[in-house]
């Protein structure tokens, strides 16, 4: 067996970052930039009002109470998208609508709740004084022309999207998102809600490993169950690769399975065959068909989805430009603790983690064994244990979130 750390390190280092394309901002959430951006004007391009309200002058505002309020003659009204070339002089206001521009000879603005409008509008009574620059959003207070707005490697979210947009930017120059086929091999799997055949069982795992990679941010291809037969395997694969960044397969890596698929990718790739110090998800195959990477993945459903997360995922993102390859790790308390023996592997368990008095609670989701699908669809996080007899009741463990 290999150590975890080991296997990690030999995937990450034969991934290669995809190239960068002008992407439109509406298609560019969760990618990562290749090209830093500066603003090019200023953001906001005028001083305008952040309320609906009157713009005065603050000094005609001094001394204002509600039992002493100052009245003031309002000249005109300004709505958010127009302007207004009048100016305010002494004792006079204007309307004013929230990102309106403001009016020359004002320098603040008096919430409307502040205020008491009269005379049909034209006059004005107001309850509070106001400071020079109150409610007042100034031109470029957010941005100014040559501000750094990303840096290389920003992963883009939806604050950033918005960004671009204000300062005329609508597309970006970011890492393609990585286009992955997926299919499963066995002459077991069937699909379908006919009654199972003796010996058959529903096919999970692709529908859980196409599930897996959308969430996080990549393009599928859905390439269905394979029987186990060469020809047929081998056609997947070319198939695959033929059209994709990188290929995950299920089931056909473990030492018991039949050969059919270590013999297709021996002969058309150059394949490492693994077993790794951790439970579940022993058995990973991973190398490169045609420059494209496949991952071999274990065909038990438990062992499918944690291999995914701690080889396929990081292996994936590192394609797609991604600095921060792994899920963080925290430390919670075990109340009940998590008993296991020593074997010379890291097993992760399957947890559920709240948040009690400040602390995370770590507790078992239910059935641990690789098979248990159930139990992986209730938790929220995996336990790491390593070597050992594992963690004691209200001992720490370490964990990460999975969803």
């Amino acid at each position: 067996m290999i150590e975890l750390g080991e296997a990690q390190e030999y995937v990450l280092g034969r991934v290669s970052v995809l190239g960068a394309v002008a992407t439109p901002l509406r298609e560019a959430c969760g990618l990562v930039t290749a090209e830093a951006v500066a603003s090019p004007e200023l953001v906001p391009p005028f001083a305008n009002t952040a309320v609906d309200g009157y713009a005065v002058r603050s000094i005609d505002t001094t001394g204002a109470t509600a039992e002493l309020r100052v009245e003031l003659e309002v000249i005109g009204t300004i709505a958010a998208g127009s302007a207004s070339d009048a100016v305010v002089g002494s004792g006079q206001a204007m309307r004013i609508m929230t990102g309106a521009p403001m009016p020359a000879g004002a320098d603040a603005v008096v919430m409307v709740e502040w205020t008491e409008s009269f005379d049909g509008g034209g006059r004005v009574a107001i309850d509070r004084a106001v400071a020079a620059g109150d409610a007042v959003r100034g031109a470029g207070e957010d941005l100014r022309p040559g501000d750094r707005v990303l840096d290389v490697g920003t992963v883009l979210t939806p604050g950033h999207l918005g960004v671009l947009a204000s300062i005329g930017r609508y597309e970006v120059s970011a890492h393609r998102r990585p286009k992955v086929g997926v299919f499963s091999t066995g002459d077991e799997l069937v699909e379908g809600s006919a009654p199972l055949a003796p010996g058959q069982i529903r096919d999970s795992n692709r529908y859980t490993l196409l599930a897996l990679l959308e969430r996080d941010g990549f393009e599928v291809v859905d390439l269905g169950v394979v029987v186990d037969d060469e020809a047929r395997i081998e056609d997947a694969v070319r198939r695959g690769v033929a059209g994709c960044d990188a290929l995950l397969t299920s089931g056909g890596v473990s030492m018991g399975d039949f050969d059919y698929v270590k013999a297709v990718l021996d002969r058309i790739g150059d394949m490492r065959w693994m077993q790794v110090a951790i439970k579940p998800a022993k058995p990973l195959a991973f190398g490169l068909v045609d420059g494209v990477a496949v991952f071999g993945l274990p065909g038990n459903p438990v062992s499918s989805m944690v291999s995914f997360e701690l080889f396929a995922r990081p292996g994936l993102r590192k394609m797609m430009g991604h600095s921060r390859l792994h899920r963080p790790r925290l430390v919670g308390t075990a109340p009940d603790g998590f008993g296991r023996r020593p074997d010379d592997k890291t097993h992760f368990a399957r947890v559920r983690v709240d948040v009690v008095n400040g602390r995370f609670d770590v507790r078992s989701a239910g059935g641990q064994g690789s098979h248990q699908l159930t139990a992986m669809a209730g938790a929220d996080a995996l336990a790491v244990l390593p070597d050992g007899d594992g963690v004691a009741p209200g001992g720490d463990v370490e964990f990460f979130l999975v969803n």
